[in-house]
C-alpha cells in the first residue's frame, strides 16, 4: 500500500497512516487504502482491537486541499464521498477503534480523531478546526464530532478556527486523554489490554449502545436495549464470563499485550 502501514500482533491491528509527505491528509488514495484494511478487518475474527496512528509529526492534516481544488473534485464527488464512508466504517465496525495520536490534528483530522472510540494524544500536537480559514466548513466531520462536544466550544472552535493544544481537546470531548510522548505507547496498551478482557460480542453490543441509543425516544430505547440485554445474558459467553467471576478465574476470551 502506498500512503498506510499495517501490523498484526495479539489480536491487535495497527494502521499507520505513512504518507508523510501530505502530512497524511485525506487524499482519495489514503482513505481508500484505510477503508479497504477495515473491511478485510471486520471479517476477520482474529482482530479484536484497531489502533490507527501515525507516522511523521501529523496525525492527519485534514483534506488533501491540492487534490480538492483540482476542478473536478470542486464538485460532491468520490473523495467528499470517501471520506464519509470512511467516519461511517469506523462508526458502524464491531470493533473497537483505538486512537494513538503522536502528532497534529487539523481540520479532517479532527473529525478522524473524533470517529474513533478511544483515542489519546500526544501534549504538545495542536488541534484546529481550521476550515473557515480556507474558505469553506467543518460541515461532515460535524456529524462526529458535534455528539462528543459542548455547543459552546463547537461554535468557538468551528467559527474561529484557531488552534488548540491536547489538552484542550480533550476539555472539549474531541479525545480522551492527553499525554506526554514518552508516556503514549503505555497509555494505549493499557487501553488495549481493557479491551481485550472484554468478550468481543459485548464489545461490540457496547459500541453500538454508544451510537444509537442516543438517537432514539426513551420508551424504543428501553425496548431495544431489553433485547440487547436478554440476548447477551443468554449467551454461550456469559455464561463463561459469570462462571469465570465467581469461581475466580479468567475468562476464556481475555488476552493481553
Amino acid at each position: 500500500m502506498e500512503f498506510i502501514e499495517t501490523a498484526f500482533s495479539n489480536r491487535v491491528m495497527t494502521i499507520t497512516l505513512a504518507d508523510d509527505e501530505r502530512r497524511n491528509a485525506l487524499s482519495g488514495g489514503l482513505i481508500r487504502e484505510v477503508v479497504a484494511c477495515i473491511d478485510e478487518i471486520e471479517h476477520d475474527p482474529d482482530v479484536r482491537v484497531v489502533v490507527l496512528t501515525n507516522s511523521g509529526s501529523v496525525f492527519c492534516a485534514g483534506a488533501n486541499l491540492k487534490e480538492m481544488s483540482k476542478e473536478d473534485a470542486a464538485k460532491p464527488g468520490e473523495s467528499v464521498l470517501d471520506v464519509t464512508s470512511l467516519f461511517k466504517r469506523i462508526l458502524n465496525s464491531s470493533k473497537p477503534f483505538v486512537g494513538r495520536i503522536a502528532g497534529h490534528c487539523i481540520a479532517g483530522g479532527v473529525g478522524l480523531a473524533a470517529a474513533l472510540d478511544i483515542s489519546v494524544a500526544i501534549e504538545t500536537a495542536t488541534f484546529g478546526f481550521s476550515e473557515v480559514r480556507v474558505g469553506v466548513a467543518p460541515a461532515m466531520i460535524s456529524v462526529v464530532c458535534l455528539p462528543k462536544m459542548r455547543l459552546a466550544d463547537a461554535k468557538s472552535g468551528f467559527l474561529r478556527g484557531n488552534r488548540f493544544l491536547a489538552a484542550e481537546a480533550v476539555g472539549m470531548g474531541l479525545i480522551n486523554k492527553a499525554v506526554a510522548l514518552g508516556d503514549l505507547d503505555g497509555e494505549v496498551t493499557n487501553i488495549v489490554n481493557d479491551l481485550l478482557a472484554g468478550e468481543p460480542t459485548a464489545i461490540a453490543v457496547a459500541k453500538k449502545l454508544t451510537t444509537t441509543v442516543p438517537t432514539m425516544e426513551m420508551d424504543e430505547a428501553f425496548d431495544w436495549t431489553k433485547e440487547q440485554s436478554a440476548s447477551l445474558f443468554a449467551s454461550e459467553a456469559a455464561r463463561e464470563g459469570m462462571s469465570a467471576f465467581l469461581e475466580k478465574r479468567t475468562a476464556t476470551w481475555v488476552k493481553t499485550i
